[in-house]
């Protein structure tokens, strides 16, 4: 037997769980001392009550014989793609249902979506980005060259003529940075993948969290019909992180080598996924409506404040961040010229706060940090007194 030798190009941690392991073995050696964790992208608010009512309701439903359902749709159920494509319509953009894959995840169509391409494709990727993009692509072999994301370019690298690429990955609001890129800014994107006949993976997991006019979906820039997928998801938009749905907008435009990944995709599906269930569906739905996006909102806004209020501390501290504005993400600049995982320690042992430390990124993310603002309201105001208090020097 051969294993699969590329497994050897991976870190020995996905990055998430060094650092779960890290606060688990603090506070086993120390239950006297309380830790807030402001590091994994967890939310922490309840599912809107809209959409409890409609999962009861299903559940309901798959009670009784006239109204049980088995297997979904490959491609997910026409009432809620219909709603995915009526909430993007309500934002000027056209996506037809047919284009429209339900998931149960981001994370998953993020690793799955490189099925469709062949192993000698050059991946591009922003450095520093969501781990999952590189490990994916090194679990399958493919060469991976990155685009520096800087303080100087404002973490939002922009195309490299020079750079031959075949898959090019983009998320905006970015995680981690929390930078996103403008209309204007994803045109050149898009334009440069078309004149290469090139796939953008844009991954729009916090297109909610946009404020100050940022693109919230590649597809306001013209001709990304012909270049690019789109990744979504309702963990981050509604708390399904314990429930799992997300969707991907796949265009039928979208065509390489006389074949519509479209179609590919769905071949792809139908093989390997069996479906979100029906009841999750229907809580996914529920989200659209009138009371449900009332109701999501009003949780939004309590992450909202949140994130201002670790910036404000962070201002009050003299610490340079980005973020926390289009994004539940404040990404800072170590002090004192501390690495990454030095000032994760530091923090830990000190305080007893956790974050996730900016190496974990990338390259470019040495010297910096991440800090999440889905955390408890109470536990997010201690954690910036606690770190005001030592950070202030």
């Amino acid at each position: 037997m051969k294993l699969n030798e590329h497994f050897s190009a991976l870190s020995e941690s996905y990055l998430f769980a060094t650092v779960a392991q890290k606060s688990a073995a603090y506070a086993a050696a120390h239950p006297d001392k309380k830790v807030i964790k402001l590091s994994i992208g967890d939310v922490t608010l309840p599912l809107a009550p809209a959409v409890i009512s409609a999962m009861h309701e299903a559940v309901e439903e798959m009670g009784r014989k006239e109204t049980f359902r088995g297997y979904p749709p490959y491609e997910g159920y026409d009432f809620l793609r219909e709603s995915i494509a009526k909430y993007y319509a309500d934002r000027g953009v056209d996506v037809p249902v047919s284009d429209i894959f339900v998931s149960d995840g981001a994370k998953s169509d993020c690793g799955n979506l490189p099925e469709l391409f062949g192993e000698d494709n050059v991946v591009l990727v922003p450095d520093p980005v969501y781990p999952v993009y590189v490990d994916t692509n090194l679990m399958a072999g493919r060469k991976i060259v990155y685009a520096a994301a800087t303080k100087e370019n404002g973490f939002l690298p922009m195309p490299d003529e020079s750079v031959k690429a075949d898959i090019i990955y983009i998320c905006s609001p970015n995680n981690p940075t929390g930078a996103a890129y403008t209309k204007e800014q994803l045109q050149k994107w898009v334009d440069y993948a078309n004149e290469r006949e090139a796939v953008i993976l844009y991954d729009a997991a916090y297109e909610c969290f946009v404020q100050d006019g940022a693109a919230r979906s590649i597809y306001e820039a013209n001709g990304a019909e012909k270049c690019a997928i789109e990744m979504c998801s309702f963990s981050k938009t509604a708390g399904f992180t314990g429930t799992r749905c997300g969707y991907t907008v796949v265009p039928s435009a979208l065509v390489r080598g006389g074949v519509r990944l479209r179609d590919m995709w769905f071949r792809r599906q139908s093989t390997k996924f069996n479906g979100v269930s029906y009841i999750v569906q229907r809580g996914a739905a529920a989200v659209f409506t009138e009371e449900g996006m009332k109701q999501i909102n009003e949780n939004l806004a309590y992450y909202r404040e949140n994130a201002r209020l670790i910036a404000d501390c962070m201002d009050k501290c003299g610490i340079f961040y980005t973020g926390g504005k289009n994004s539940p993400y404040i990404w800072l600049k170590c002090p004192g010229g501390m690495k990454s995982w030095e000032f994760f320690d530091y923090l830990l042992n000190e305080i007893q706060v956790v974050g996730t430390p900016g190496s974990g990124f990338g390259e470019n993310g040495e010297g910096f940090f991440r800090l999440t603002a889905f955390g408890d309201r109470e536990n997010t105001k201690e954690a910036c007194e606690r770190l005001y208090g030592l950070l202030k020097k």
